[in-house]
């Protein structure tokens, strides 16, 4: 498993789990497939959607646990 953390890029955690792109979508991270995206680790994609690094990670790491 993919240990997920704040300076995780977000083009791995979409490469090793796609299945996670719903959990980015709520947040309002639809563009996932831009170039920011494949640069971007997962607290610079938060700040700049304004949602705590932290509590993502932790939402992200329950929903990928529960499949």
């Amino acid at each position: 498993m993919l240990e997920i953390t704040r300076d995780t890029m977000l083009s791995e955690i979409l490469e090793y789990a796609p299945e996670a792109m719903p959990v980015f979508q709520n947040i309002g991270m639809h563009c996932l497939g831009c170039a920011l995206a494949s640069e971007e680790t997962l607290e610079q994609a938060c700040l700049a959607h304004g949602v705590d690094p932290d509590a993502f990670i932790e939402e992200l790491s329950s929903y990928l646990e529960s499949l």
